[in-house]
C-alpha cells in the first residue's frame, strides 16, 4: 500500500506539470489575436545561419487606427549576433506586396506605401 502511494506522489505532478506544458503549447499568441487585425501577408529571410539573420515581413493591417503595433513586432522572432527583423505594415484595403526580397528596399516601393516601419535588433554577444 506504501509502494502505490509513492507511486501516486510522483505521478500526479508529473501528470500537472505535462497538462501546464499542453496548454501553453497550444494557447500561444500570434499576431492574428491581436488587436488591429494583423495578417503576415509576405516573409523573407537571408541564409545566413551564423549570426546577422535578417528578416522582413510584411504584414497587413484592418485597423488602422486601434492597431497594436508594438505589440505585433514583439511577437516576432530575433535572434543574437547582431539580427534584425523588419515589419512592413500595410492598410489591408490598399494595395500590398504578396513577396518581397532581401534587397532594399525590399518591395516595389512606387506601388506600395507601407503606413508603418517597425524595426528590431538582436543582441551583440
Amino acid at each position: 500500500m506504501k509502494k502505490n502511494k509513492k507511486v501516486w506522489l510522483l505521478v500526479i505532478p508529473i501528470l500537472v506539470l505535462l497538462g501546464f506544458i499542453l496548454k501553453d503549447t497550444f494557447n500561444q499568441k500570434s499576431i492574428e489575436d491581436l488587436p488591429g487585425g494583423f495578417k503576415e501577408v509576405a516573409f523573407v529571410r537571408n541564409e545566413q545561419n551564423k549570426g546577422g539573420i535578417i528578416r522582413i515581413y510584411a504584414v497587413t493591417v484592418g485597423d488602422v487606427l486601434n492597431a497594436d503595433y508594438t505589440g505585433c513586432l514583439e511577437l516576432l522572432p530575433v535572434n543574437d549576433y547582431g539580427s534584425t527583423t523588419t515589419v512592413y505594415f500595410f492598410d489591408r484595403t490598399a494595395p500590398y506586396p504578396t513577396s518581397l526580397t532581401i534587397d532594399a528596399p525590399h518591395f516595389d516601393s512606387s506601388k506600395y506605401k507601407a503606413i508603418q516601419i517597425s524595426k528590431k535588433y538582436g543582441k551583440k554577444k
